[in-house]
């Protein structure tokens, strides 16, 4: 069995042995049930890998990595709000099982219990572990700020979009590789390559899930394409298409962006066919490629044997394939 399977397993039994309970009731169901629909648990996971490849003792780390998980799920349960999204992993979201106010409460709360697994860290380490989360926290917060104004502001280039997923979506993969490294007792150096390995890999994960989201074949995603498109999602994609666009596949684009009339099959159709003329898909690809390049350079600089690092790297791989 390859070891990410083995922690992400224990990250599996941990979260089912951890049902969080009080009262009343209907705050805390919410959390349990959230986290009890699936997901790949890939930021906990990172911080088994990256603790047990820098020398650390693994089991002192499971109880802050699964503090990550938790934070991860907070803040699925108030984008979903924001959002309006009425399934999460094709299963009802928290404010339509229950209600707004209480998806809302329910997720604050889902806050402080990370924080109170995060302090399971020791010693020394405590402080860099929550110095980090909470410089991570805001970032996330403030990429998903940015996320919301962009849908409503013109002007928006690939260049801030790509600021934005760093903040939304990369920042916690990076704090979860220097979080196990930290817990690991490891050297700040190799700590922050670490980060920065981890914010390279979120940024081409983040692209190739925005080239899948149009060009994916539907039972492999596992949802019908063209969601972002239907949603007038200002993704790389859009934005690079906008920016490469002559004035007839301009008139196009504006056609079918923010038409709320437009048929869903027919817009998406349209603005593929764009994406296909300017060759949109192969120049994600070629940057999500150069995001992983950069990151495999990261990993190599970290100061281990290559053999500790294996796991992250067979993990990486598996990843990777599942966005191919």
């Amino acid at each position: 069995m390859q070891d990410w399977i083995r922690h992400q397993q224990t990250i599996e039994k941990m979260l089912e042995r951890m049902r969080f309970q009080g009262t009343p009731p209907n705050l805390y169901d919410p959390m349990n049930y959230l986290l009890g629909i699936g997901g790949k648990r890939l930021r906990p996971v990172l911080t088994l890998l990256a603790c047990e490849a820098m020398g650390g003792e693994v089991n002192k780390a499971v109880l802050p990595a699964i503090g990550l998980e938790v934070f991860h799920n907070f803040t699925l349960m108030h984008d979903d709000i924001m959002d309006q999204a009425p399934l999460r992993r094709g299963h009802p979201t928290v404010h339509i099982k229950w209600n707004t106010p209480t998806a809302i409460l329910s997720g604050d709360l889902m806050l402080v219990k990370a924080y109170e697994l995060l302090m399971h860290s020791e010693g020394l380490e405590r402080i860099k572990v929550l110095e980090l989360f909470n410089q991570t926290a805001t970032e996330v917060c403030e990429g998903q700020q940015l996320d919301m104004d962009y849908s409503e502001q013109a002007g928006i280039n690939v260049e801030d979009y790509l600021y934005m997923i760093e903040r939304k979506t990369a920042v916690l993969l990076g704090c979860s590789l220097k979080t196990g490294a930290i817990l690991a007792k490891a050297d700040d150096h190799d700590a922050d390559l670490l980060y920065d390995y981890g914010i390279h890999m979120g940024m081409g994960f983040q692209l190739m899930d925005d080239i899948l989201d149009v060009f994916g074949d539907e039972e492999a995603v596992g949802k019908q394409p063209g969601g972002d498109i239907v949603e007038d999602k200002k993704t790389w994609l859009l934005l690079k298409a906008m920016e490469l666009a002559d004035k007839n596949q301009s008139r196009e684009l504006e056609r079918w962006i923010g038409n709320p009339d437009a048929r869903p099959a027919e817009k998406v159709q349209a603005v593929k066919k764009v994406f296909e003329e300017l060759q949109i898909d192969r120049q994600a690809r070629d940057l999500a490629e150069t995001y992983f390049k950069r990151a495999d350079h990261l990993l190599e600089a970290v100061a281990v044997e290559k053999e500790k690092k294996k796991n992250l790297k067979e993990f990486a791989a598996f990843l990777k394939s599942r966005v191919s």
